[in-house]
C-alpha cells in the first residue's frame, strides 16, 4: 500500500527552500541553525514569512536554540541581516554565541524534540491534520515533521 503524503496546503504555504533541521552548521556544529538562518534571510529579502511559517519565526525550535545558546532569537537575526556574507556571519555568530556551544547537548536535543508522550500526541494530532495519520510510527520527531512536510521524507 502507498504511503500517504501530506493534503497539500494543510499547512500552509511550504518552503522548500529552507535546509533540513538536521543539517549542521559549519562553523558550529549545532543542527537546525542552518535553517534559522535561511528563514532571517527569507525575512531579509521577502519582508516577513509565510503565513505557515510566521507562528515559529523567532519561536518554537528558532527559541530553543536561542535558550540552548544564551541569547535572544533577535540577536541571531540582527547577525544575519547585517552580515554581507557567509564569513562576516560566521565571525558575528561565533563572538556572539559562548565559546562552548555544546553541539553534542543541542543536537541530541533536536533530534528527540517530540518523543515524549505529549510529543508524541503532538505529532500525531499535527499529521492527522496532513491527512497522514498513517505515518505516526515513522515520523517520531519535530525535526522529521519539518521534514516530511517540505518534502524531504517520501
Amino acid at each position: 500500500m502507498a504511503k500517504s503524503q501530506p493534503i497539500p496546503g494543510s499547512t500552509g504555504e511550504v518552503l522548500t527552500c529552507l535546509p533540513s533541521p538536521y543539517i549542521p552548521h559549519a562553523a558550529t556544529g549545532l543542527l537546525y541553525l542552518p535553517r534559522m538562518i535561511a528563514k532571517c534571510r527569507y525575512v531579509q529579502e521577502h519582508g516577513e514569512m509565510p503565513q505557515s511559517y510566521r507562528k515559529n519565526y523567532g519561536r518554537g525550535l528558532d527559541r530553543f536554540l536561542s535558550m540552548h545558546l544564551g541569547v535572544e532569537p533577535k540577536q541571531i537575526q540582527e547577525a544575519v541581516h547585517s552580515s554581507a556574507d557567509d564569513a562576516e556571519l560566521d565571525a558575528k555568530l561565533l563572538a556572539l554565541f559562548p565559546e562552548d556551544v555544546r553541539a553534542a547537548k543541542w543536537n541530541r536535543e533536536l533530534v528527540q524534540k517530540g518523543m515524549t508522550k505529549a510529543g508524541r500526541e503532538f505529532l500525531a494530532e499535527a499529521l492527522g491534520n496532513m491527512g497522514c495519520a498513517d505515518r505516526v510510527d515513522e515520523i517520531i520527531s519535530v525535526p522529521d515533521l519539518i521534514d516530511f512536510d517540505e518534502g524531504r521524507i517520501a
